[in-house]
């Protein structure tokens, strides 16, 4: 027999009225609600609802919060009064918990015969729903098998304490009665948000186009209708270290966006008020930005005594700004840069993605999109000897061959890092910068359809 839970009915013994209410799935109890998403998978819901209230003390329903609300974040506050106590009814009503709730109760099981479509009832009480559902019909045991032949079930009544949907009941006091204001505040997980950017770049010009998207995930069992949407970027939460920025951060911006701040956050409130469905990803606009300045570049980076026997590819780098002047003009929250070029047809095919932080307005920035196919470093360690007597001090040669099989010259940043220390350079064969205290970087130009070569000699502790 198949238990069809899907297809419920109430008895006319008990009538309808006399249960919990079952609203309609489009009705919502919420009133005016405000969410503040974090990064962080939290969220601040503040719901505003009118309800009557009498005078004395009272128990009051507030339908429709999150499935995952952190009940020891609730406040409520309306005009003069007091809260008792508060409950989270999450046992929400389900096929499998509507069963559970029945053991011990009569319930009516409507069997169809599939030859004929007649239909026989039965009651029977439920004994036991762990893993399977056993009854008592009559002087005979039954259990409920998936067996294909259709059956459903009719319950009395909505059992006590099942919730249509997650409810918060608050236990209040109020000095009078009458009509008011109650607001709902509360912090939840489920709701969070992350950026993504849409580019096309175009090279030969050395500009690109940028599409910023806010993607919203709903996951905390409950939709938010008609919501004021505000985003908060910025790692909010319990006192994190940051130790540095992410890698593709080349020089952290000192200027101040034209966005509302709270603290040491950024807001970034959608334009107009969205319902977010429960199980939902939304996508909104909040950066649209053409002919922001660009540039490809090619880096690669070997790491302290780093020798291989096979070239290796190089980095291929996106290169732009956040600068008011010459960028994207904006602080740019968290998220995965996705980056295009149209090909000779002028389709746009994508070329690669990068991950970046929270990155203030003024920033440069590098991602690294790939590995170029053309272009190869070759690291080799020709000589590494002891300098001093008592093995303190080593000089180490590396010599590095960049071979370019494009037709157009590159210039590769060859990074040499690892040089911890007092570090010296004693011999090079093309002068080098010093991008910070243990890296050491050379500007290679390597011609098209050719190789260049870098050897230096290093005097070091280790």
């Amino acid at each position: 027999m198949r238990l069809i839970l899907g297809l419920l009915g109430v008895a006319a013994a008990a009538p309808l009225a006399a249960q919990t209410a079952i609203p309609s799935p489009e009705a919502s109890a919420q009133g005016n609600v405000a969410v503040t998403i974090y990064n962080n998978n939290l969220a601040l819901v503040q719901d505003r609802r009118e309800l009557t209230l009498p005078a004395g003390r009272s128990r009051q329903e507030f339908p429709d919060v999150s499935a995952q609300i952190r009940a020891e974040t609730v406040t409520l506050t309306g005009s003069d009064i007091g809260i008792v106590e508060q409950n989270f009814d999450y046992d929400l009503l389900s096929p499998s918990a509507l069963m559970q709730k029945a053991v011990g109760e009569i319930i009516t099981l409507v069997r169809v015969n599939p030859a004929t479509g007649a239909e026989t009832r039965e009651r029977a009480r439920v004994l036991a729903a762990n893993g399977g559902v056993v009854l008592q019909i009559g002087d005979r045991i039954e259990v409920l098998r998936d067996d294909g032949l259709p059956v459903r079930v009719i319950f009395d009544k909505v059992p006590e304490g099942l919730r249509p949907r997650p409810t918060l009941s608050v236990t209040l006091t109020a000095p009078r009665g009458g009509r008011q204001p109650l607001t709902l505040t509360y912090l939840t997980p489920g709701l969070a948000w992350s950026a993504d950017y849409v580019a096309l770049f175009d090279e030969a010009a050395g500009k690109m186009d940028v599409q910023g998207w806010i993607t919203l995930n709903n996951e905390s069992g409950t939709a938010y209708r008609n919501a004021d949407v505000v985003l908060v970027a910025g790692a909010v939460g319990g006192g994190q270290r940051n130790y540095g920025a992410p890698p593709p951060i080349r020089r952290a911006g000192t200027e101040t966006a034209g966005r509302e701040r709270l603290d040491d956050y950024y807001l970034y409130p959608l334009p107009e008020r969205t319902t977010i469905a429960q199980a939902q990803q939304k996508q909104v606009s909040f950066l649209d930005v053409s002919g922001t300045p660009a540039a490809r570049a090619y880096e690669y980076d070997n790491p302290w005594l780093g020798s291989s026997d096979q070239p290796i590819s190089v980095n291929s780098v996106l290169r732009f700004s956040t600068s008011r002047s010459q960028g994207l003009g904006d602080a740019l929250p968290a998220g995965t840069v996705r980056v295009y070029q149209r090909d000779s047809r002028g389709t746009p095919q994508f070329v690669g993605e990068s991950r970046i932080g929270h990155t203030p307005m003024g920033s440069d920035l590098g991602l690294t999109t790939g590995q170029a196919f053309d272009i190869k470093v070759q690291p080799t360690v020709e000589q590494r000897a002891r300098i001093a007597s008592d093995g303190s001090r080593w000089r180490t040669t590396i010599r590095y061959k960049l071979t370019n099989a494009s037709p157009k010259p590159v210039t590769v940043a060859l990074v040499q890092s690892g040089l911890w220390g007092d570090t010296r350079i004693t011999e090079e064969s093309l002068k080098s910068s010093r991008r910070s205290a243990d890296e050491a970087v050379w500007q290679v130009s390597v011609p098209a359809s050719g190789e260049a070569s870098v050897a230096a000699t290093f005097d070091t502790r280790f």
